[in-house]
């Protein structure tokens, strides 16, 4: 039995890990064990310090990975105390309908996504004391749903109870429509103002409804008032709402407003890698490059297309290499465009060329100013989009230590989070350097 219930637990914490993300199962559930399966009741043991949390706060997801693995349902007791928690109701009964897969540690920061993931991570940690509102906008499939969701995900497991709903504006409308029919505007107004973070998705949708901009106003408004945090995505910035009212757009613009770019090469290679690990798959370095260099429109078509491979890679029986994935991404109609390989040496030259240094300049021992942020620009896009290790970097740059080029890669990141002007020498040296051919 013991064998078996040591099985079980395994494939539950390979469930839980999928629900919650690897940050909230890592502090309150890696420290649980399974003690005993006795009839309906799951027994787990842990440290007296995470298991009443656990309890509380992920009871929940503990009973739901516990009946997919079992397939029962059963109780699950944590140090003897009963979790009275079940799982999570169906959408239409007031879940919040997060996707669990949709977590901080699962989203891939780049350049052109770097500020909305720090204030997205700093909303979820200080709802309304950071940015409020905060408005996402860029075009679709490049991960603002994502950030959405990590925010609510984040919300759910680490703040102490607060109450968060998301819904796209259409079903945000429908549900108003719906209400108003059976003269239950009550119950919509509890179920969409009585909460502390309210995640709107896709809110462009909601142009040319009246009826349901007005709601949303006066839902914004009590919100706001209330002390809650409201985080907003759209694929435009809220002055290009031309059909929305004018008092909506200025509440969107009230806040933080920030965007979501195509991804640069080295974050498509990230998330193809990333994605590769979180489906144990093993892609040899020329297939991932070759996805991510082909893929540029959007993380969507780039998931895509990996899971189109996969797919024929197990019919065929054909091995991952760069034939397969020529072939898939041409069935799929990706253009094969001839992309430029980039290397130190042709860093070295964007950034000379776009700081007006000279290559001597640059590899100096100069603590100018004008040489140090372009020499530690360039080592960190050498980092970035080269597969060259930090020893081989430094030595690229007139035989400096790694550890020189782990700091300008360390300040470079801070810089761009916060100095626009940084994120733009960033972002237009990996547009000259990762453009086609």
């Amino acid at each position: 039995m013991t064998r078996e219930l040591d099985h079980a637990w395994a494939q539950m914490q390979a469930a839980l890990r999928d629900r919650v993300g690897e940050r909230t199962y890592g502090l309150w559930l890696a420290p649980l064990r399974a003690v005993a399966l006795d009839g309906d009741t799951l027994a787990l043991q842990g440290p007296p310090e995470v298991s009443a949390w656990a309890s509380d706060r992920l009871g929940a997801a503990l009973a739901s990975a516990a009946e997919e693995v079992l397939g029962r349902s059963v109780a699950v007791a944590i140090n003897g105390a009963t979790s009275q928690a079940q799982p999570p109701p169906a959408a239409g009964e007031g879940a919040s309908r997060l996707t669990p897969r949709y977590t901080f540690e699962q989203f891939v920061i780049g350049p052109s996504n770097r500020l909305a993931h720090a204030a997205a991570l700093s909303v979820a940690e200080m709802p309304s004391q950071a940015y409020n509102p905060l408005f996402i906008y860029g075009p679709p499939g490049l991960g603002k749903t994502h950030l959405l969701h990590s925010v609510g995900n984040y919300v759910n497991a680490f703040g102490g109870g607060l109450v968060v709903r998301y819904a796209t504006a259409e079903e945000f409308t429908n549900a108003f429509l719906a209400a108003l029919q059976a003269h239950n505007q009550v119950e919509f107004k509890a179920r969409y103002r009585g909460v502390d973070v309210l995640l709107i998705d896709d809110v462009q949708f909601m142009q040319r409804k009246t009826r349901s901009e007005e709601e949303l106003f006066h839902t914004f408004n009590a919100l706001y008032e209330a002390g809650s945090q409201l985080v907003i995505t759209c694929d435009r910035l809220p002055g290009d709402l031309g059909d929305l009212e004018d008092r909506l757009r200025d509440r969107f613009a009230s806040g933080l407003v920030t965007d979501i770019a195509r991804p640069d090469l080295a974050t498509r290679i990230a998330i193809v890698r990333k994605r590769a690990v979180h489906d144990g798959l093993e892609l040899p370095d020329d297939v991932t490059q070759l996805l991510a260099a082909r893929v540029t429109t959007n993380i969507r078509a780039l998931e895509g297309a990996l899971t189109r491979l996969v797919a024929f890679a197990s019919l065929t029986r054909r091995p991952f290499d760069a034939d397969l994935t020529h072939d898939v991404l041409d069935h799929l109609g990706v253009e094969r465009a001839a992309h430029r390989v980039v290397t130190i040496a042709t860093i070295q030259e964007a950034t000379c060329a776009h700081f007006g240094l000279t290559h001597t300049e640059l590899l100096s021992r100069s603590r100018a100013d004008r040489i140090v942020w372009p020499r530690q620009a360039a080592m960190y896009l050498a980092k970035e989009l080269t597969e060259h290790s930090l020893p081989s970097i430094a030595r690229e740059f007139a035989g400096r230590d790694h550890t020189t080029v782990l700091y300008a890669c360390k300040r470079v990141a801070v810089h761009i989070a916060a100095s626009p002007a940084a994120y733009a020498d960033i972002a237009a040296l990996t547009a000259t350097l990762t453009a086609p051919a």
